[in-house]
């Protein structure tokens, strides 16, 4: 099954998905002439604005659900594994990746707005599955990615966050009074894996009170929770940086030389810097992928393109600022390894260590001895519980999708249960294969999205010129569809 799903995971993620997400980043900074600039004013302001209903969340709320999802592992472990796959430069390309990846979050969403729907209990659902079938008129690609959905949020990817959650505080535990060295045997079983277990266990009771109280509680629990620890943890990042500042000029020219192949220890790893960077860049802020519009779609608003800005906005707070605190955390202190695919060793500050969590935990403990595994487990835990409700509200509205658009609280149910299953299942797998599943639920998603939005970028287009215009006018922009002679969005031809 190893040799399966990794032959399966190198097809998904060949180099052509890589050219694919960077293209369609560049054509809509070009088609959009560079929103992501001209409108940072602008994309700020909206993302504190807005107020909820009885059918959507608020701006803010659907930004912290969208936002649940983007801050995941990715934002540690994936900047991690980033840098000791593709070297320093790594984190150039994630960049460029953020820059132009916040213009296909602009579209994605603004789409998933136009073409969203209310389900039977009356609540806002949408996304890539209804703007497919809506705009483009074909069902079968629809149902195509409702379901690859539906089996990557619910099945794949939670066990990616789970098993971040259960390695950190497993390594944070160990050497403690409570852990010890998790080298015997607990029950018959061995202790580290009965601890991740455990670990588990308790994150699955966790995640069930907050699901099974639907989106509105998901919604309340992301806005007060997201923002906070994401905060937090760049201040720990600045902190660190702060403390070991004179090597902080020779970080920023490693990142830059490595970028560009002119680096004397990591010059060859060009190609590599740009495929981890690119592909690490995607899982960490998810532009293109198809999940931010399904919170995108629930939020109240007057006109699509408001939370296009707003979703756009998201993607320079999750990739310029946490996954950069992580980059810097990890290069600043020099605490990584990086390795060519040969198996050539180009640095190993830490040898034994996997390219990941364990990177982050090691920079802060050089400078703040005891804090560090404990400080990222915290986060990790908090990045990851959050992620995991995320991909359960996106799994939920896919599988309303595949139901004809009503929600069925039996079939809901069993969601519920399989991905605390696979939360359990996830957190006692080895990281490798976690990994591995959740680069394929990621690739799937991507592929199918960023095909529809290319095709499919037309009336995104005009929501951002229709909003530009009423703006220069001086008016709150509201959006009607026949105006803009833009069919099938039904629900705005319904509202009042």
């Amino acid at each position: 099954m190893d040799t399966f799903f990794s032959a399966l995971n190198g097809l998904i993620w060949s180099k052509a998905l890589i050219a694919l997400c960077l293209g369609a980043g560049l054509w809509f900074s070009f088609r959009t002439r560079f929103m992501q600039v001209r409108g940072f004013v602008e994309m700020t302001r909206l993302t504190f604005s807005g107020k909820s209903s009885n059918a959507g969340v608020s701006s803010f709320q659907a930004l912290a659900m969208s936002m649940a999802g983007r801050i995941g592992i990715g934002n540690i472990a994936g900047v991690a594994t980033a840098i000791a796959f593709g070297g320093p430069g790594a984190v150039f390309w994630m960049w460029v990746m953020g820059f132009l990846g916040a213009s296909t979050s602009f579209v994605e969403c603004t789409l998933a707005q136009i073409y969203k729907e209310k389900d039977n209990e009356g609540r806002y659902r949408g996304g890539p599955a209804y703007y497919i079938e809506k705009a483009m008129g074909l069902k079968w690609y629809a149902l195509a990615f409702a379901f690859a959905t539906l089996i990557a949020a619910g099945l794949l990817m939670p066990g990616v966050q789970a098993n971040a959650i259960a390695d950190s505080i497993a390594n944070a535990c160990v050497g403690t009074s409570v852990c010890g060295d998790l080298s015997g045997q607990w029950m018959g079983m061995d202790a580290r894996v009965a601890l991740k277990a455990v670990i588990g266990i308790a994150v699955a009771l966790m995640l069930a009170v907050i699901i099974f109280g639907g989106v509105k509680r998901i919604a309340a629990f992301a806005e007060l929770v997201v923002p906070v620890m994401a905060l937090a943890y760049i201040f720990i990042a600045v902190a660190v940086m702060i403390i070991n500042y004179d090597f902080v000029p020779t970080m920023f020219r490693i990142i830059f030389e490595s970028a560009f192949g002119v680096h004397a220890g990591f010059g060859a790893m060009l190609g590599l810097a740009i495929e981890w960077g690119v592909k690490r860049g995607i899982y960490a802020n998810e532009a293109g992928q198809g999940t931010a519009p399904h919170a995108a779609a629930a939020a109240e608003v007057s006109h699509p393109a408001k939370q296009g800005y707003v979703q756009a906005w998201a993607i320079y707070f999750d990739t310029m600022l946490v996954c950069t605190a992580t980059a810097f955390l990890i290069l600043a202190t020099g605490m990584y390894n990086v390795i060519l695919p040969d198996g050539t060793v180009l640095q190993q500050a830490l040898p034994g260590v996997e390219a990941g969590s364990g990177f982050a935990q090691a920079g802060i403990e050089s400078i703040l001895p005891g804090w560090g595994a404990g400080l990222v487990a915290a986060a990790l835990f908090f990045f990851a519980f959050t992620t995991i409700m995320a991909y359960y509200y996106m799994a939920e509205t896919n599988l309303t999708y595949l139901n004809n658009h009503v929600v069925r609280p039996g079939r809901t149910l069993l969601l519920r249960i399989a991905i605390l299953g696979m939360v359990i299942f996830g957190a006692v797998r080895s990281a490798e294969m976690a990994w591995m599943l959740g680069d394929i639920g990621v690739g799937l998603m991507a592929w199918l999205n960023i095909v529809a939005i290319l095709i499919l970028q037309k009336p995104a287009m005009l929501a951002l010129r229709d909003y530009e215009t009423q703006k220069k006018q001086g008016l709150d922009p509201v959006f009607d569809p026949d105006r803009l002679g833009i069919r099938n969005a039904d629900f705005w031809r319904k509202a009042p």
